[in-house]
C-alpha cells in the first residue's frame, strides 16, 4: 500500500508510476486532526481548500431552511473532498466530521499543478468523478423511487463496496460510526423508521448488527432489494493516455 491515501485509492483503478504516486503523496503534506461533531467547514464559506481523507469518516451535507440537513456523501479515508466547491469558490456543502480523524488539506492551485503535470492522473480523476456522479443519481433515483428498507440497503452497500476500494476486496464487515438520526438524514427517514428497518434486514438474514459494526450476511440478496449497481466496478481505463516519461 503506498504512503499516499489518495494514491492507495487510485491505484484501485490504474497502476500508478512513481512519479505519480509522489505527486499524489505532495498533496498530503500536510495534516489537520478533527474531532467527532466538528464542522470542518460551513456551506457558504469560502473553498480554496480541498481536503483529503486519511483517517476517520465525514459528511458533506446541505443545511436547510427549516433547519434539517440532508446529508449527501459519506466520505472515507483515500477520498478527495471539495472539488464541487472549488468550482464556485464558496461551499456549496458543508462538510461535518462522524468520528475523529486525520485531514490533509491543500490549495487548490496544487490541483491545477497536477492537471499540468499528470494528464493521465487528470483523466482518471475526470473518470472517477463520473461515476461518483452516476452514483449520486442512482441515489436520487433510490430516494425517490424505492421504500425505505431498499434505501437502507443501498446505503449500507455503498460503504462497503468502497471501503473494498482501499484493498480488501473480500471485505463484509465495517464499523459505522453513524447514529439512526444520521442514517435518516442520508436516506430521508426518521430514526424510528431507520431502527425498524435495521431490524428487518437483520430478521431476514441480510445484516448482523451489533452497536456500530455492520456485516453483509447475504449481498445478493442485498443487491437485489436495493437494485444496487456498483459503478465503481465499471469504470473503463483502457483508453487513458500513456504516463508522462
Amino acid at each position: 500500500m503506498s504512503n499516499s491515501c489518495f494514491a492507495t485509492r487510485l491505484s484501485h483503478f490504474l497502476a500508478l508510476t512513481p512519479a505519480e504516486e509522489a505527486a499524489l503523496a505532495r498533496l498530503e503534506d500536510k495534516e489537520r486532526q478533527f474531532e467527532r461533531g466538528e464542522c470542518i467547514r460551513h456551506q457558504g464559506d469560502p473553498a480554496d481548500e480541498l481536503f483529503i481523507v486519511r483517517k476517520g469518516w465525514l459528511y458533506s451535507h446541505l443545511e436547510l431552511d427549516d433547519g434539517k440537513r440532508q446529508i449527501l456523501r459519506i466520505n472515507f479515508p483515500g477520498d478527495l473532498v471539495g472539488t464541487s466547491s472549488v468550482a464556485f469558490g464558496n461551499a456549496s456543502h458543508s462538510l461535518t466530521a462522524l468520528s475523529d480523524g486525520v485531514l490533509c488539506p491543500f490549495d487548490r492551485r496544487a490541483l491545477a499543478e497536477l492537471f499540468e503535470q499528470h494528464s493521465r492522473l487528470a483523466t482518471l480523476l475526470f473518470l472517477i468523478s463520473q461515476a461518483e456522479r452516476v452514483a449520486m443519481d442512482d441515489r436520487l433515483a433510490s430516494l425517490g423511487r424505492t421504500d425505505a428498507k431498499a434505501r437502507i440497503a443501498a446505503l449500507l452497500l455503498d460503504i462497503v463496496v468502497r471501503h473494498r476500494i482501499m484493498g480488501d476486496g473480500d471485505l463484509a464487515e465495517v464499523e459505522i460510526p453513524m447514529t439512526q438520526e444520521d442514517i435518516g438524514d442520508a436516506t430521508g427517514l426518521t430514526s424510528v423508521h431507520v431502527n425498524r428497518m435495521m431490524k428487518e434486514l437483520k430478521r431476514d438474514g441480510l445484516i448482523l448488527r451489533e452497536r456500530n459494526r455492520v456485516t453483509i450476511l447475504d449481498e445478493g440478496r442485498l443487491v437485489d432489494l436495493a437494485g444496487y449497481i456498483n459503478r465503481y466496478a465499471a469504470v473503463d481505463t483502457s483508453w487513458l493516455p500513456a504516463p508522462e516519461a
